[in-house]
């Protein structure tokens, strides 16, 4: 199949580099010409590391021949599956999801890789919500096999088994979640990790500490903290407003910390700095 991924931000190229590696022809675009050639040179080192852990049938340079990185929309034309995997802003995902819908034919399937957001409010962006849903994978998309499917109400049920059987296809094991909020993983995680930095906030204990509490206590392999920092502190931000806004309850109200943090720039693993310091792969 020809599949379409827009954003090649960490979550479009791993989508991307899961459908290079299972055969299908990928085009991943993106506005950004640094976006673009950062995601060629990952996903390359990606595959490279995969190979040397004997985990994949064809050479890393074949992979990537398979994908097409692009900046130009109208070239998702002929694609039989388009994933939206841009910010998780609402605003953005409705002005992308309406410019694809405009250009791909009738018959194609457009998902949405939104890990919060009303999968019925975006599907009023779309020319045929039937064929639209929510495919919420999760990083670092090569390695973990979870992806969330979220029909709409209008979404077909052909839909929802056609994909369902895609991604069984490339390796993945779908779980079905209803439209509600932050649907199962982040309606669960984010007031943990909401708790885990107002622990943090109140004098409680300090990051290395309450980590290694779920680490060692709960038998987590990373903890609230750490995951926050590897999700990315500005995602966990926005995913925490939406379910506040969206239940109303204080419960998800993201933490002044949190908001202070991502107003400074400083969103984790991605620049550098977050909860912890890291080193930026370039």
């Amino acid at each position: 199949m020809k599949i379409g991924v827009v954003g090649a931000g960490t979550m479009g190229r791993g989508i991307g580099q899961i459908f290079a590696q299972a055969g299908h022809s990928v085009t991943l675009i993106d506005v950004s010409a640094d976006a673009l050639s950062f995601a060629r040179k990952d996903i390359q080192s990606s595959l490279q590391r995969l190979a040397g852990k004997g985990k994949m049938k064809d050479e890393p340079d074949a992979i990537v021949a398979r994908i097409e990185f692009l900046n130009d929309m109208e070239r998702l034309k002929n694609c039989d599956i388009v994933i939206e995997a841009v910010f998780e802003r609402l605003d953005i995902k409705k002005d992308t999801l309406a410019r694809i819908s405009s250009i791909v034919g009738d018959s194609t399937v457009i998902g949405s890789n939104t890990s919060s957001i009303s999968i019925d409010v975006l599907s009023r962006a779309v020319r045929h919500p039937e064929r639209f849903l929510g495919i919420h994978f999760f990083n670092p998309v090569p390695v973990m096999s979870l992806v969330e499917i979220v029909p709409s109400e209008f979404t077909s049920s052909t839909v929802i088994e056609h994909i369902t059987e895609i991604l069984k296809d490339v390796g993945k094991d779908p779980v079905f979640s209803r439209n509600f909020p932050g649907f199962i993983s982040n309606r669960i995680l984010m007031p943990l990790i909401r708790e885990a930095i107002l622990t943090y906030e109140q004098g409680i204990a300090s990051p290395a500490d309450i980590d290694k509490t779920f680490r060692l206590g709960m038998n987590h392999p990373m903890g609230p903290i750490e995951l926050a920092d590897f999700i990315g502190l500005d995602v966990c931000y926005d995913i925490m407003e939406v379910l506040y806004r969206d239940f109303g309850n204080p419960a998800f109200k993201p933490p002044v910390t949190l908001k202070n943090m991502v107003d400074s720039g400083k969103l984790g693993r991605k620049t550098g700095q977050g909860f912890y310091s890291y080193e930026v792969r370039r």
